[in-house]
């Protein structure tokens, strides 16, 4: 298979892929798991934080300072308080001096926090990326299997949406963790300091704050991580119904795929009310339990001011730090939720992450090399389920530059061949031997640029015609790549469009017509001059006229090329060195396409009907 096959597959998750029984497989929509580790994602996300260590130590050193600025301004309050009561006057020089020191470190304060959430703007954003493109990278070296078990909607759900959760988490809450803290800390000291007794007063609403934290923080972790399953199914029906359009508006399905929608949604609607709720009532109450602890320390302070115990602007100070000691409380817990929610789609990130990949190459393996091209399949076996097999025993010889047709039934095991001789799934016995060496001991990008396919359904990016054609070859030259073409036959109608090969295709090549798409997938095969072709009914979506043209082409493109044509039209393969007919996973048949209809079994059974059905052939 040409290079651009297997990026195909990967990169563009929209794109087609062989799937078992031949065509598109089916989306499967597993369930998410819920967030079990927590201690364990955060320890795995700290590895890509840990990057940015630097510019974290200098946010920290702003925080302390901050932080200092912040406990010491309720003190020179108090201080200031005083000074309006000094001796039974005003003392304006104290006051004034008091007043300034203020201003000043409320005005840095200020700089420090901005700095701060540049900084951390900065940092949470490379970190994001540097998750994004690990979790991109990882996508190229999963299995086909993967994609099998996982909608396409889900897996962009996360990497969208569940790094964007991670991106807001990191972004909202280190700094405040790191400076809610410290305050915490320093605050509770300079109340001990201040007054012990006033300390006790302002402390009796901690454990309700805790209780309340605790009990709210439960459910609403349990909430974030259904919201981000439903979202993941939501995406994932929305990307399915937005592919499948036209088959959609084809059998009148609107009606209900907006049903499906709705269901989804208003699934979404729920949980996420749930969650805003019970993650809204947590700031509310918090306010509560903090004015509670407000009025308690007024009483407290009052009473012990009145026996002399303490100043008014102890007071005035208290109050400031017994606000500024449940503001961090408040804000721990508030953040709690924000932590939960990044979690909870880290943790999604990282079990993508933590799928097995396609075997590595053996330290044994070798680069596939020569021009030649002998197959050998030896007794094989596999099953997509080991308990449900495909194709039982199959052994077969293709020669070098030989055409080799497979027909049979749907779900026959037609396509699956194909994906062992690829290497998109590996035989579950026997063997498959290329050259004389089993096709594991040949690296994957060897392997698999030794080939060139074209799908029954072919995918086009976005970009120029060109751009397309060149997709498994991007040093092509303009003359190859027009050269490719008119092997396909696309240079008839590519050199009438306005731009010609210049011409920009929408999503999938959206404004050529399917035929035209195939054309263009037949050229972007051949541009590479690969050693094996397989054609997957590559004209099948071609009209009569043009397929005979294209039959005529690829009758040059299969000279000395070891060429695989699984075909349901029989006319395409007639001229086929051996016709090979499986039926529930055995080879029942095999031989010319002459040899076949002497023998008046399955084979001529396929013709005959296939004749009846079509007319002559």
């Amino acid at each position: 298979m040409s290079s651009h096959t297997k990026k195909e597959i990967g990169a563009k998750m929209l794109g087609p892929v062989l799937r078992p029984g031949g065509g598109f497989g089916k989306h499967f929509h597993g369930k998410v798991e819920k967030p079990n580790n927590f201690s364990k994602t955060l320890k795995r996300l700290s590895f890509f934080i840990g990057k940015e260590k630097r510019l974290l130590w200098i946010v920290f050193l702003f925080i302390l300072i901050e932080a200092f600025l912040s406990l010491v301004s309720p003190y020179l309050i108090g201080k200031a308080v005083d000074a309006m009561g000094d001796g039974g006057y005003v003392n304006f020089r104290l006051l004034e001096i008091f007043v300034f020191v203020l201003l000043i470190a409320y005005i840095t304060s200020g700089l420090l926090t901005f700095l701060e959430g540049w900084i951390m703007a900065g940092v949470s954003q490379r970190i994001v990326a540097r998750l994004r493109s690990a979790l991109f990278s990882k996508l190229q070296k999963l299995p086909i299997a993967y994609f099998d078990r996982h909608t396409h909607g889900e897996l962009m759900s996360r990497l969208a949406n569940d790094i964007d959760n991670v991106s807001v988490s990191i972004s909202q809450s280190i700094t405040q963790l790191m400076s809610g803290l410290i305050i915490i800390i320093g605050t509770l000291t300079m109340m001990i300091t201040l007054s012990p007794i006033l300390t006790l007063a302002s402390l009796i609403t901690v454990p309700l704050m805790f209780i309340l934290t605790r009990t709210i923080t439960k459910r609403t972790r349990v909430l974030f991580s259904q919201q981000q399953e439903q979202l993941g199914l939501l995406n994932g029906h929305i990307e399915e119904t937005i592919s499948g359009l036209y088959v959609v508006k084809a059998f009148n399905h609107e009606g209900k795929v907006i049903e499906q929608f709705q269901e989804m949604n208003e699934e979404l609607r729920k949980v996420g009310l749930k969650a805003q709720i019970w993650s809204g009532f947590l700031m509310p109450l918090m306010n509560v339990i903090g004015n509670i602890g407000f009025v308690t320390v007024a009483i407290v302070g009052s009473i012990l001011a009145v026996k002399n115990m303490i100043t008014v602007g102890v007071i005035a100070s208290f109050l400031t730090y017994s606000r500024q000691f449940v503001r961090p409380l408040n804000e721990l817990a508030n953040i709690y939720n924000v932590v939960l929610s990044g979690v909870a789609g880290a943790e999604r990130v990282f079990q993508v992450l933590d799928a097995k990949e396609e075997p590595a190459d053996t330290p044994e393996a070798v680069p596939m090399s020569g021009e030649k091209g002998d197959v050998v399949f030896e007794n094989v076996s596999f099953g997509y389920r080991p308990d449900v097999p495909i194709i039982k025993n199959i052994s077969f010889e293709a020669k070098s530059g030989t055409r080799t047709a497979f027909v049979g039934p749907t779900g026959a095991g037609k396509t699956t061949i194909v994906n062992l001789l690829t290497r998109f799934y590996d035989v579950t016995s026997g063997r498959i031997l290329i050259n004389g060496r089993d096709i594991r001991s040949y690296t994957y990008d060897s392997l698999r640029s030794s080939f060139g396919i074209v799908l029954q359904d072919t995918y086009l990016f976005s970009g120029t015609i060109k751009e397309n054609i060149k997709y498994g070859k991007p040093d092509a030259t303009d003359e190859e790549v027009k050269e490719a073409a008119r092997m396909a036959n696309a240079d008839l109608f590519i050199e009438r469009l306005p731009d010609q090969y210049d011409t920009v295709l929408t999503e999938n090549g959206a404004n050529l017509s399917e035929g035209q798409r195939q054309l263009l997938a037949i050229a972007r095969a051949i541009l590479t001059k690969p050693l094996f072709l397989i054609l997957d009914e590559a004209t099948s979506n071609i009209d009569t006229r043009t397929e005979q043209q294209i039959q005529a082409a690829l009758a040059n493109v299969m000279k000395g090329r070891t060429s695989f044509i699984i075909a349901h039209r029989l006319n395409t393969i007639r001229d086929a060195d051996q016709i090979i007919v499986i039926d529930g996973g055995e080879i029942v048949e095999s031989g010319s396409h002459e040899e076949l209809l002497a023998k008046k079994g399955a084979y001529y059974e396929l013709y005959r009907n296939s004749t009846m059905q079509n007319g002559a052939i």
